[in-house]
């Protein structure tokens, strides 16, 4: 079994469920154990840090934490206790901040889209956008059940998905495409690759949104279509080679389409098992996202799982 963990975030809410039992899907598949980290509430950690400045031994040496105990009900043999290859951490500090510390050495960190305290009407809560655009490792969001419910059942259709990843051939790093090729070969599935063109101006041509052209799965893999498309393809072609010859047993599905490339991977998160994206830091200024604007763009809207992948050029 790996060293290196899968850590799912929880706060005992039903997003978290979702994303706990995500994650352990995920060790599974990696042989890693699944470490379960839960930033203490507020008034915890005054109690703690209130009992450490008084010394007071009257006091019992641990905050109640239900937390613990409803993921021991969740995951333990019987009821009590962790099974082997799962450890439990409560954690102190800012949720972001401590997250971020113990993900350093994750293989990713994985979270709800929400948090027990977030609002209803919010697709994706404050800390795991933060989360996403700060922590070290990658970081996954599991949507909650209204964003992740479609026509069929959810839950089967991404289990048996294919792994999407958003493609720039000019700016993603190969960070961001080995982790979408590692994903599909410990499942099994396909990897579709797909990259978006601009559309010239032309007054014949009419996109009430980005949603409403062609599904990417429905575009040819080899270009009959127009020249940005072709070169699209070239392009594409050129970065996934060392992949291909690095994953010879994963199927590469390619996919050039026209227009806005957050709202085509959303399209294509309806049956995916899994979206990646990268983490770009384009121009740092103060107007700037915490994150590139398609990763903000899909984490917002997708409708499976999302990856957000860091890389060396984060920390520039």
């Amino acid at each position: 079994m790996s060293n290196t963990p899968v850590i799912a975030a929880v706060d005992g809410s039903e997003h978290s469920l979702r994303a706990l039992e995500w994650a352990r899907k995920e060790a599974v598949r990696h042989d890693s154990r699944l470490l379960v980290a839960h930033v203490l509430p507020d008034h915890a950690q005054l109690y703690a840090g209130r009992r450490a400045s008084l010394h007071d031994a009257s006091e019992p040496a641990e905050f109640a934490d239900p937390v613990r105990d409803w993921v021991e009900s969740l995951l333990g043999a019987g009821g009590s206790g962790l099974p082997e290859g799962v450890t439990y951490e409560a954690l102190e500090g800012s949720v972001p901040e401590a997250l971020r510390v113990i993900g350093s050495q994750a293989r990713m960190l994985v979270m709800g889209s929400r948090g027990r305290g977030g609002f209803a009407s919010l697709l994706l809560g404050s800390s795991s956008r933060a989360v996403a655009s700060t922590a070290a490792c990658p970081v996954v969001v599991v949507p909650h059940a209204e964003r992740g419910a479609a026509d069929t059942d959810a839950d089967a259709e991404q289990s048996a998905g294919r792994v999407v990843v958003g493609l720039h051939a000019a700016e993603t790093p190969d960070d961001v495409l080995t982790f979408a090729f590692t994903e599909a070969a410990v499942r099994g599935t396909t990897v579709q690759v797909v990259s978006a063109y601009a559309i010239p101006p032309s007054p014949t041509l009419v996109i009430d949104s980005p949603f409403a052209v062609i599904p990417p799965e429905g575009l040819a893999d080899e270009g009959d279509g127009v020249p940005a498309e072709r070169e699209m393809l070239r392009s594409q072609t050129e970065r996934l080679a060392p992949l291909r010859e690095r994953f010879p047993d994963v199927p590469v599905e390619q996919a050039a389409v026209p227009g806005d490339p957050a709202g085509r991977l959303v399209i294509a998160s309806r049956a995916a098992a899994l979206v990646v994206v990268g983490r770009h830091h384009p121009r740092r200024t103060a107007m700037s996202l915490a994150i590139g604007s398609v990763a903000h763009a899909v984490l917002h809207h997708a409708h499976g799982p999302v990856a957000v992948v860091p890389t060396l050029k984060d920390d520039v």
